[in-house]
């Protein structure tokens, strides 16, 4: 196991979020941690004593930020604030995204610049250690003056409210707090605000858009070339000559990865000299679409990390004498970069797509609808069908949330991002292009047995191998939405792109080489 990280202090990054969030790493606060936050909460402890006006902690809160709060009621206002803030509405969230949002919103607060509590933020710790993840509503966050509704569900259960799933079952906070005999914490002054302002549901649908976009263009690449070689297409347009002329990081490493997932193939070399001049498109641009969608992630993952080491709420407290009201809680920076990589996403499986219907043409050797006895048959037909039309819901998905704002509290929150939409809309883009994957994948691999006795390139014919440990060859029509829902599960479980890189490196193949940036989220 990792050494620990230590909350507040360490760099956080996607991997280590999650690492932490799967136990992989354990997070804690060290002795440096524990003092800053404890100077922080002690400065807000004088500003309540020495009565100075600062919002949140004796004021109310938005339009209300006039409103002048007693010292006997600035305990009560962080309750307040937690219930009237607690109106998200729909499905859950995954619980793997609630437990990411508790990591990030506990490195924020223990940098030391939220005036919360110790026993608080360790309150918080004991939620993600012992695995009780609060429930949050998916909508009702405009992804400015922080997720509010989604960040007061997930703080709920700190004053004994809301629900959290509990061994894997939906339980009450009350219930499961009588069976483990814990009582709910006491809220002082800033604290809930502090709880509810920042931006962790974007953040850490961010954080997992971030993992799963990569492991879909990695496996892109390698579905990419099988289908070009089922279809016995060229690596020529892969040459490191020709991408040095318009040298864009992404797409220099799709073509080097394509190079070598296809170094030494027999069936490449079969038709070297066969005459076809040039593939088509979703063949020989693959470095520039499949690259261009990496340069995206690339940005998305730079942008997210910062924001992950970043304090997002309001006021930040620097001093008992220095508050600062400012706007650090605004979604704006992700919520762009966000809706950029749905496109870069949809892209991809619209490329993908192209792919799957040049498999099934009857051209260049291959039987039409990739089946000997159609007609009887309808071969790969409709599997097709399937990816169309996921492809055009992603289209439909790529409207950029972040082009719209709506005023909220009577007009004082007059401009917001909506990147909590961007963020869930990308991960909706990912479920669609992880099936998308899935049907091209099982396509080649199809295909690519009509090519024998050749073999491929020994990457390709692993990763051939490794597909038909879960699905066979299809000689007559079958149901195959079982065998999508196979290959698809390789794919979201990351277990396809593994087992090919860890192949690739048992044979001394560095699919990633000097281009360290892309190698893992």
């Amino acid at each position: 196991m990792p050494d620990n990280f230590k909350y507040g202090i360490d760099h956080l990054t996607t991997g280590k979020v999650i690492a932490i969030a799967s136990g992989k790493q354990k997070g804690i606060l060290n002795d440096e941690a524990k003092k800053k936050i404890k100077a922080s909460q002690q400065h807000v402890q004088k500003i309540v004593a020495d009565n100075k006006t600062v919002y949140g902690i004796n004021t109310g809160f938005g339009i209300l930020a006039n409103t002048k709060i007693s010292e006997e009621d600035t305990a009560t206002l962080q309750y307040k604030i937690l219930q009237s803030h607690s109106v998200g509405v729909g499905d859950s969230i995954p619980v793997e995204v609630a437990k990411i949002m508790l990591i990030t919103k506990v490195h924020a607060l223990a940098q030391g610049y939220s005036g919360i509590q110790l026993s608080t933020v360790e309150r918080i710790i004991w939620h993600i250690e012992n695995n009780l993840i609060p429930v949050v509503p998916e909508k009702g966050s405009v992804g400015a003056s922080g997720d509010l509704a989604p960040l007061a569900h997930l703080f709920l259960p700190l004053i004994g409210l809301g629900e959290c799933f509990y061994n894997g079952e939906r339980k009450s906070t009350a219930e499961i707090f009588q069976k483990e005999n814990v009582k709910p914490i006491q809220l002082g002054p800033k604290e809930g605000l502090a709880l509810i302002n920042g931006t962790q549901f974007i953040l850490s649908f961010a954080t997992k858009a971030v993992q799963r976009m990569h492991n879909c263009l990695e496996a892109a690449d390698i579905i990419g070339a099988m289908s070009l070689e089922a279809l016995t297409g060229t690596k020529a347009p892969f040459d490191k000559r020709l991408h040095e002329l318009r040298p864009f990081a992404g797409n220099k490493l799709v073509a080097q990865r394509l190079r070598l997932l296809l170094k030494d193939s027999d069936i490449m070399q079969s038709h070297v000299d066969c005459g076809r001049v040039q593939d088509p498109y979703s063949l020989r641009c693959m470095p520039q679409v499949h690259g261009a969608s990496r340069n995206a992630w690339l940005h998305l993952k730079e942008l997210t990390e910062i924001e992950l080491n970043a304090v997002t709420d309001n006021p930040i407290i620097l001093g008992a004498d220095d508050t600062i009201s400012g706007g650090n809680f605004h979604g704006q920076p992700l919520a762009l970069p966000l809706d950029y990589c749905c496109f870069a996403a949809a892209e991809i499986g619209n490329i993908s797509d192209r792919r799957c219907y040049l498999l099934l043409e009857g051209k260049w050797g291959l039987p039409m609808l990739l089946m000997k006895d159609v007609g009887l048959n309808s071969g790969f037909m409709i599997p097709q069908y399937t990816t169309a039309a996921l492809v055009s819901e992603n289209k439909t998905l790529c409207f950029p949330a972040s082009a719209d704002s709506i005023p909220t509290s009577l007009g004082q929150e007059d401009h917001v991002s909506m990147g909590s939409i961007s963020g869930r809309k990308l991960n909706l883009v990912l479920d669609n292009l992880e099936f998308i994957l899935a049907i091209e994948l099982l396509s080649a691999c199809q295909a690519i047995e009509f090519r024998r006795p050749l073999k491929s390139s020994e990457l390709l014919e692993f990763a051939h191998d490794y597909v038909r440990e879960y699905v066979g060859f299809a000689n007559e029509d079958r149901i195959f939405a079982d065998d999508i829902n196979k290959v698809a599960g390789v794919i979201k479980n990351f277990s396809f792109v593994e087992k090919v890189n860890r192949f690739a490196v048992l044979k001394s193949i560095r699919l990633n080489d000097s281009f360290t940036m892309f190698e893992s989220y």
